[in-house]
């Protein structure tokens, strides 16, 4: 039987995910056949599993530190926003329907058992799974029905540590309160607590731990520094982008507009690894720089939802002046659709409005549909000659005589498409700058050098250098008892 441990957090943004990430590979490290699982996640950054379906961008990342194929068991209910009171429900990798907050309530009884069934398959085979909560046990108005935290933890026997956030305060109170208001049998299943995020000298925080103690009785697992290296992993919630300002001056200003239903936004990290680029997050109310070398649109969960928006802040005419400046746009995935000049929702799939006006940089319109094609793909780009990996996650089908030069050939079969000057592009796939060639040749098209290190080979340096920093500051009982 398989060891497992659930983290859990006492509040969303903790830092569970990079933690479960740095654990996994320590135990991979080890030598351990490790997996990670979240019963339920809510996210509109996923990915393509190995076999098949939607998951979590975090489980994928999850995996990969793991060193296993990720499977759409190891999150098998994902939530994807669509509004601020709805989202889009996938179970075990695929589309099961769309459900409001309080009718949502009422269907988790109903997915617990598919929760279970891919719990026991990621535990076939493994030495251990290492469990990530979503948002806190504490939120005990949601106790009832309960998936994410203790009524997954309860029903399949699995122990809980606790982690609490020193970096934005009160962690005291958030270990405490918490003990104090769970139920006795979900306080049981506690076997103690990480402090996570902590910055400066430790030994100031002895007498925190002792008070903790004191009051709860759980003993402390470790202090975990504020990991430098988290920065170069992909973030698992657009709330990350809410703290994001540009970075320094640099020789290429790339600007991404924050849309209200951003999706797969990590497709921008690569870019803000690279020393020459200065990636800037535009926020509502703020203007799209006049300086800005290429704009970026990123994927959305609500394309027309998104558009409109777009239009609100202004950003349409600030994106066709940058174009009339000869500035260079392109879209991925949502952010293709919006360049066309319409999106037509016939069937109503993301709200009451049938038909909206696009941005009309590209020649193309885009008519959704229920389907929805979700696959990794192994792709070329038909610009720059070079090969690409990456994959796909879109309703609805694009088409016009823009379509007549796309920029990508996906599984030998044209995509996207590209403005008769080429200076606006637009594809389906995600994870074009994730190719270091690709990079290359694009940012030595603006005249500046980039590309030289391998996105991927930092991922997984940032992954083991977080497997390290754990590995020296957990407690070495609790270690060996875990990973032993």
């Amino acid at each position: 039987m398989a060891k497992a441990v659930m983290l859990q957090g006492t509040g969303s943004d903790v830092g569970k995910t990079v933690l479960v990430a740095g654990l996994c590979r320590l135990a991979a490290n080890r030598g351990l056949k490790v997996r990670p699982f979240k019963p339920q996640n809510m996210s509109n950054n996923a990915a393509v599993a190995d076999d098949g379906g939607e998951i979590g961008r975090a489980q994928w990342l999850q995996a990969l530190a793991a060193r296993t194929p990720s499977s759409v068991h190891m999150n098998p209910v994902l939530l994807k926003p669509q509004s601020d009171t709805g989202s889009q429900i996938i179970l075990q990798g695929r589309v099961f329907g769309q459900a409001k907050g309080r009718d949502y309530q009422r269907l988790k009884p109903q997915l617990l058992s598919a929760v279970l069934e891919s719990y026991e398959t990621v535990r076939d085979g493994a030495d251990l799974v290492i469990v990530e909560g979503a948002g806190s046990p504490a939120e005990i108005n949601l106790r009832a029905g309960d998936i994410a935290n203790m009524g997954f933890a309860s029903r399949a026997k699995v122990p809980v540590v606790l982690v609490g956030d020193i970096d934005r305060g009160g962690v005291i109170a958030s270990l405490v309160g918490t003990h104090t208001i769970l139920p006795p049998e979900d306080r049981a299943m506690i076997t103690g607590y990480i402090i996570n995020k902590f910055r400066g000298d430790v030994s100031l925080f002895a007498d925190g731990i002792t008070a903790v103690e004191g009051f709860t009785g759980w003993p402390c697992f470790g202090v975990v520094p504020f990991l430098k290296a988290a920065s170069r992993l992909p973030a698992e919630d657009s709330v990350v982008l809410e703290r994001l300002a540009g970075g320094s001056r640099a020789a290429l200003k790339v600007a991404v507009p924050m849309l209200s239903r951003i999706a797969n936004f990590d497709d921008l990290d690569p870019l803000a690894a690279e020393p020459q680029v200065e990636l800037v997050f535009v926020r509502p109310g703020e203007r799209i720089p006049a300086d800005a070398g290429l704009v970026v649109l990123p994927g959305s969960k609500s394309t027309i939802g998104d558009l409109e928006d777009l239009k609100h802040q202004g950003w349409d005419d600030d994106i066709a002046a940058h174009v009339r400046r000869g500035g260079r746009v392109i879209g991925i995935c949502g952010g293709y659709q919006m360049l066309g000049t319409s999106v037509a929702d016939p069937l109503r799939i993301e709200g009451e409005r049938e038909r909206v006006a696009g941005l009309g940089l590209l020649d193309v319109e885009t008519v959704m549909a229920p389907e929805k094609t979700v696959r990794n793909s192994s792709a070329h780009s038909v610009d720059y000659g070079v090969p690409l990996s990456g994959y796909e996650i879109h309703m609805g089908c694009t088409e016009g005589p823009d379509c007549a030069r796309p920029p990508v050939m996906i599984d030998g079969r044209a995509d996207g498409a590209s403005s008769p000057d080429g200076r606006v592009i637009g594809t389906y796939l995600h994870g074009l700058f994730g190719s270091d060639a690709y990079r290359r040749r694009l940012l030595a098209s603006f005249g500046i050098e980039g590309g030289g290190e391998s996105y991927r080979a930092g991922v997984e340096a940032a992954l083991d250098e977080v497997a390290a920093e754990l590995e020296r500051v957990l407690s070495r009982d609790w270690l060996e008892r875990l990973l032993g």
